[in-house]
């Protein structure tokens, strides 16, 4: 399942239990085993030699916002069939919110010119880390086309760091989703949360890595997001199916709720908003899950083919519905009816995040705008499509795309007004 954000890089060390891929070197170009080229290995630091280690839309999501907790969904504590009272995960993933508001609240609220660290100049270093950040923008400009000339409003710093935690958003997605994905172990996830620890503390791999470490050491980004996101891929090896929604709003949180959580220090809050650093930590939030939850009823039909249904289980039983009837890919009235009701969540949870963009810096609100409304209408193509998720992949035509964009920019326009 993709999350939220469409990520780019395969692995070039995938662990098959004794070894690695063989990786294939052709010039200074290297392809893995199926013939894809590997972008990981491509922005390996050169180092003279030495052993290979492991490595690899959008504000990018629940609903929660304002100074207070609102969980619309469910309650906080919930009862476990045994009769055991345990943590929701919109609970879990608050607490997280919270403990990264605490950490940015005052960094992000001094000036709309985010106090960023300048660079040391190192001899032999800064050369490098251009060349680093100029890649992860080539990526983005490459698998994220719209969102990339967004971050062309921002300032230089800012929108080379979107830049970076992009590139490594979408390696980590690769892991699981991309061409060796049938290679990876939950060891392999181990070495690249490894990994992670090695990028967080100032010593990166490769070229890609460089960008990323030189971004944390600069703005006030937490690593626990990076480590979640992690957890969401780890679920993705080893979960099919999701009992209720409060499993598959951690998911959702895991795989694309934590790039928000990533991206808002960066963004950065503008310095008129009246709005709590929690709210509009909440709204990106939001975001994430409302675009996961979008790519969960887009991709229904695939997802299927391969075996797996991010679907409520509970909810599918309640309306009369099975995994039989998603792998006969029927539509039903009874499929209409389920439908409208997880598209109406979803629209909930991008409601809930579109309150909070117009406290971003001014800045940043045009790509996240063009995010969302761009998401948004991916569900409008999956009711005008009569449902049919099975086998029409829902999509957003160029034109309706060159539409939205306009409406997107006069939107980010308006000022912060909540109080």
């Amino acid at each position: 399942m993709s999350v939220a954000l469409l990520w780019v890089v395969s692995p070039c060390d995938v662990s098959n239990g004794t070894g690695f891929l063989v990786s294939v070197r052709e010039g200074n170009r290297i392809f893995d085993s199926s013939g894809r080229r590997n972008l990981v290995c491509n922005e390996r630091i050169k180092r003279g030699g030495g052993k290979q280690r492991w490595s690899f839309g959008s504000w990018l999501g629940g609903a929660q916002t304002g100074s207070g907790r609102k969980f619309s969904v469910r309650s906080a504590i919930v009862a476990t069939p045994a009769g055991e009272m345990t943590m929701s995960s919109e609970q879990m993933v608050y607490d997280v919110v919270l403990r990264q508001a605490a950490l940015v609240k005052r960094q992000l609220r001094s000036t709309d010119e985010l106090d960023v660290k300048k660079d040391i100049p190192i001899p032999g270093t800064l050369g490098l880390l251009s060349e680093a950040y100029d890649r992860c923008s080539e990526v983005c400009a490459e698998y994220a086309k719209t969102f990339y000339l967004g971050t062309m409003l921002m300032t230089p710093e800012r929108r080379k760091a979107i830049w970076a935690i992009y590139v490594w958003c979408r390696r980590t997605d690769e892991l699981v989703d991309g061409p060796n994905a049938s290679h990876i172990t939950p060891a392999a996830l181990d070495r690249w949360e490894g990994r992670l620890e090695d990028v967080f503390s100032g010593r990166p791999f490769d070229m890609l890595d460089a960008a990323l470490s030189d971004t944390v050491s600069k703005f006030p980004v937490d690593i626990q997001p990076f480590r979640d996101m992690i957890e969401g891929m780890r679920m993705d090896l080893r979960k099919s199916r999701y009992r209720n929604f409060d499993e598959l709003y951690l998911y959702c949180y895991y795989v694309a709720g934590t790039v928000g959580l990533m991206s808002v220090p960066i963004m950065g809050i503008a310095p008129e908003s009246k709005a709590t650093t929690e709210s509009v930590y909440n709204a990106a939030l939001a975001l994430g899950i409302a675009n996961q939850l979008t790519n969960i009823l887009r991709d229904v039909g695939e997802d299927a083919r391969r075996g797996r249904v991010y679907l409520p289980q509970d909810e599918l039983a309640q309306a009369g519905l099975s995994d039989e009837d998603i792998f006969a890919g029927r539509v039903t009235d009874k499929w209409r009816i389920f439908m409208k009701k997880q598209i109406q969540r979803a629209r909930k949870f991008f409601d809930e995040a579109e309150k909070g963009v117009t406290e971003l810096s001014a800045a940043s609100r045009w790509p996240v705008l063009a995010s969302l409304l761009l998401y948004r209408r991916i569900l409008d193509e999956i009711e005008a499509n009569d449902y049919n998720n099975f086998t029409k992949r829902a999509y957003v035509s160029k034109p309706k795309k060159l539409i939205a964009l306009p409406i997107a920019y006069a939107k980010s326009l308006v000022p912060s007004t909540r109080t």
